[in-house]
């Protein structure tokens, strides 16, 4: 699947689950479209790091371990954004195998929701590039990270 995607777009992926174990996947998403990745684990549930934008760069994100919220918002400037723009909000989860594609263009950002989460970034450039294409705003610039009561 090529990521042309102009909004924060929910990627599916797949478990299989039999008498040896479990298998997470995400045989649909083509990886040359990549050019990096890291991971991100933060020290304690409900911290946030939050906001990072760029112009060029786009990412993919997923937990391959514990559940994060995590927000993107379209940047209107990189110096003065709007502080009122719609912030997309996902839940992710290592045990329901969803990927965030955020595009470019968008600040994101994380919250983690149970404190074994470690978060999958892979980045469509590289880090010179990306180092080149850095917007970075306070975490509660935007502040979509409360958890709704339902």
């Amino acid at each position: 699947m090529t990521l042309n995607f102009n909004e924060p777009t929910i990627l599916n992926g797949g478990r299989a689950v039999d008498d040896r174990g479990a298998l997470q996947f995400f045989n649909d998403l083509e990886l040359n479209q990549f050019k990096r990745f890291y991971s991100v684990e933060n020290h304690e549930v409900g911290f946030i790091r939050a906001w990072h934008g760029h112009l060029k760069e786009s990412k993919v994100i997923f937990p391959i371990r514990g559940t994060i919220l995590a927000c993107a918002v379209k940047l209107t400037s990189t110096e003065n954004p709007d502080k009122n723009a719609a912030v997309s909000r996902f839940v992710l989860s290592a045990t329901n195998p969803k990927a965030l594609f955020i595009p470019s263009g968008y600040a994101n950002g994380f919250k983690t929701l149970t404190a074994d989460s470690l978060v999958m970034v892979l980045s469509s450039t590289t880090l010179k590039d990306s180092i080149d294409d850095d917007y970075r705003y306070p975490f509660d610039y935007w502040n979509p990270w409360h958890v709704e009561q339902r």
